[in-house]
């Protein structure tokens, strides 16, 4: 990752514009918001104190939304300028930000971008999301003196090693942050032998996201069009998965007859692609698109390649297994908590390494299940269809896993009231 943020930050102006048109051109840029990647801003700044908060993207931004909702509750005078850097986590913020609180994407990292981007806003406090290090933004914030933190930080034993042969470079940029605030002891430990000072430990803050809402009627016209039909569901799924899932399908649709798979794209506009997957197998797929069509009692595969609709699926759906953690790009693993919340049952692939500690903490309490192959994928969905009793424990484990860590905010919110205190006082 640290090879990307400097290649990006040594590109010239031009070639930038070039990387922003094709990124545009393959919907990975909004084209009416195009301005704001070069730190021009599309909003008014408000008055009074603002503290600016950045998330990467979905996963940082669905824990950001609490932290947002937190720091405003305590600190009823001030206003939040979110920045996030793809267009999903730009339309999950807009949907989801409370009042207060604008978004704006993310200028890239440009020292010209930058310095614009910061002079208008004037923030006085930046909260970052985990990892992204963006050198000249960080430079920036430094030469101004506005007060930083890193919240949720992590650091792979990989990024670790890489950052060790550019330990200066790395302690310069970390030094902008007054406080750094990890996820995990070994975090902490990595970011203390790069020469990081003044870490916490506050665990992953992605544990205190409030269970992601909904819309009522929407979630009861799909449990009408379903009825009793046997369910299985892939949430966040990555190419390779869809694949899996079709094949997982075909292996069982006869035994159960009836039989609806889910799936929910990480990328909606892989809805297409994914439904001619399903076609080659023999399979009839419905795309739930904008206009939620819902699914027929022909239906195999009902594609939600929608924005925003996680949280339906997951109160839905009895159980789920977790995308990215069988994709054809080495996976990672995305957030098994927010189905916990919702009383869904966490399956989940061998590849979890993006949120390692979640996954085998959940695996260890009985709370998640691991699933190394597709043959055990089909045999253990199989077991969970025919035996209501095993998917009532995993449900009642997965639940009472995601409760007892949802009060990491308030760690997280003592470790950060000096500088909140000091910063956003009137």
């Amino acid at each position: 990752m640290l090879n990307i943020y400097k290649t990006i930050s040594r590109l010239s102006k031009p070639a930038l514009i070039a990387l922003l048109m094709r990124r545009r051109a393959i919907g990975k840029e909004s084209p009416d918001r195009m301005t704001e990647r070069k730190g021009k801003p599309s909003a008014e700044r408000p008055e009074g104190k603002l503290f600016w908060v950045h998330a990467a993207s979905v996963g940082e931004a669905q824990s950001a939304l609490v932290l947002i909702q937190a720091v405003l509750k305590a600190h009823p005078q001030a206003h939040c300028l979110v920045t996030t850097g793809t267009v999903t986590s730009a339309a999950l913020m807009q949907d989801k930000m409370p009042k207060r609180a604008l978004h704006q994407f993310y200028p890239l990292d440009h020292p010209k971008w930058t310095n614009r981007f910061l002079d208008y806003w004037q923030p006085d406090l930046c909260l970052w999301m985990e990892s992204e290090l963006w050198p000249n933004m960080l430079l920036g914030i430094q030469k101004r003196n506005i007060p930083a933190a890193l919240i949720n930080a992590r650091l792979s034993a990989r990024s670790f090693r890489k950052w060790k042969k550019v330990k200066s470079s790395i302690l310069r940029l970390l030094s902008t942050f007054n406080v750094i605030l990890t996820q995990t002891q070994k975090d902490a430990e990595h970011y203390k032998a790069l020469g990081a000072t003044y870490i916490q430990v506050t665990d992953n803050l992605k544990y205190s996201a409030k269970p992601l809402g909904y819309d009522k009627d929407d979630y009861t016209a799909l449990v009408n069009a379903i009825a009793a039909r046997p369910l299985i569901t892939y949430a966040s799924t990555h190419k390779g998965e869809e694949e899996l899932a079709a094949q997982v399908h075909e292996a069982l649709k006869n035994k159960f007859p009836g039989l609806l798979s889910i799936i929910v794209p990480r990328h909606p506009h892989r809805g297409q692609d994914i439904a001619n997957i399903c076609e080659n197998h023999g399979l009839d797929p419905v795309l739930r698109r904008d206009t939620k069509r819902l699914p027929d009692r022909d239906t195999d595969i009902y594609i939600v390649n929608t924005i925003g609709e996680l949280g339906l699926i997951y109160d839905l759906a009895p159980f789920t297994f977790i995308g990215r953690t069988f994709s054809d790009d080495g996976g990672g693993g995305h957030n098994p908590l927010e189905p916990a919340l919702l009383n869904c049952a966490v399956l989940h692939g061998p590849h979890t390494q993006n949120l390692q500690d979640i996954f085998d903490d959940m695996d260890e309490a009985g709370a998640a299940m691991k699933i190394d192959n597709k043959n055990q994928m089909i045999a253990t969905m199989s077991s969970i269809l025919e035996n209501p009793d095993t998917l009532s424990g995993l449900q009642m484990n997965a639940r009472e896993f995601a409760t007892r860590k949802a009060r990491v905010i308030d760690i997280v919110m003592d470790a950060l009231e000096p500088q909140l205190t000091a910063s956003l006082n009137p």
